[in-house]
């Protein structure tokens, strides 16, 4: 039996039950079923007593296929977890941060925490794709207004993007001839103060952006494609017809091999791609969505345990190598 601790989201907390459209309640779910002890919190439930991080935890327990909480919080070391699941959605704000600070505490001898804190840190799931080159559109990132149109003009189609927000919020399509090109990029950078992600439009957006699923360096053949509705460019609602089955293309299969090196060297063990005709528009690595109940439904699997799984031969393989040095 293994300690397992999951933060989640304050939305998460406060209508806590199993929900299949979320990923956090998967985990939740399939780590009860293999008879481990799962705990929950809050980011603002993370608390530190010198150099040693804490929090106050509640216990989960599967009753009537249901996932309930204990009604009180108990204090618990951080480092009495064997997997620590960082998983609250962004922005990433000063209280993401100040929650990281508190998880880079954590021994590492004991506890695996997923994602790195300091990976949360530092790679902002925008700009990451950075690192990337080769496998990503032309972008630029500014709050100056010269710059951002100079791109415009060039590209004639743009997506602007804030860089700490998730699932559509905040983004912008833009071209060349919209009549209110001005107003959008000052809206887009806080009236040209704030830094935004600015990349070229790719037309095969029509199709949807697939989700690509990375777990402990695997990408797997199972995902979906996020397409738009009626009165949007892009996938911002969580339903049925909006999730649809999608294969990897061979060229989407080689970018596993491209990007597992580096995600391993930064801490990154779940990861949800996000690509458009072979090309990575975002790293999802705060709380990436893995779609399960619709892979689920799709592919006639059990995909929570196959992330689980996956999880658990990585820790393990961890584990061995800490014993042999």
């Amino acid at each position: 039996m293994k300690n397992v601790l999951i933060i989640i989201d304050d939305i998460e907390f406060k209508y806590f039950e199993f929900n299949k459209l979320v990923t956090n309640f998967w985990l939740i779910w399939e780590y009860l079923k293999r008879n481990n002890r799962v705990f929950i919190t809050l980011k603002n439930k993370l608390f530190q007593k010198n150099n040693v991080p804490c929090a106050l935890v509640w216990e989960s327990f599967i009753e009537n296929e249901n996932i309930i909480k204990s009604e009180k919080p108990d204090k618990a070391l951080l480092d009495d977890f064997d997997t620590i699941f960082f998983r609250p959605d962004p922005p990433v704000d000063i209280d993401y941060i100040n929650a990281s600070y508190i998880l880079s505490y954590v021994d590492k001898n004991k506890t695996m925490v997923m994602n790195s804190p300091q990976a949360i840190r530092e790679k902002n799931e925008k700009l990451y794709v950075n690192e990337f080159q080769g496998l990503i559109p032309d972008n630029i990132v500014s709050a100056d207004e010269k710059i951002i149109k100079e791109f415009l003009f060039e590209k004639k189609e743009i997506i602007i993007k804030p860089t700490n927000r998730c699932f559509g919020s905040g983004v912008f399509y833009l071209n060349d001839k919209d009549k209110n090109i001005n107003a959008i990029i000052s809206a887009a950078t806080n009236n040209f103060k704030t830094q935004v992600m600015v990349q070229e439009y790719l037309p095969q957006i029509k199709n949807g952006d697939k989700r690509l699923i990375y777990i402990c360096g695997k990408i797997f053949d199972y995902c979906v494609s996020k397409v738009a509705t009626n009165n949007d460019f892009k996938f911002n609602e969580h339903n049925e017809n909006t999730l649809k089955f999608a294969q990897l293309t061979q060229e989407e299969k080689l970018i596993e091999q491209k990007v597992k090196d580096k995600f391993e060297k930064d801490g990154i063990y779940l990861a949800g791609l996000d690509v458009i005709d072979g090309k990575i528009i975002e790293i999802n690595i705060t709380s990436p969505c893995f779609f399960i109940n619709e892979i689920n439904h799709i592919f006639n699997i059990n995909f929570e345990k196959l992330i689980a799984d996956k999880i658990e031969e990585y820790i393990n393989s961890k584990n061995k190598s800490l014993l042999k040095v």
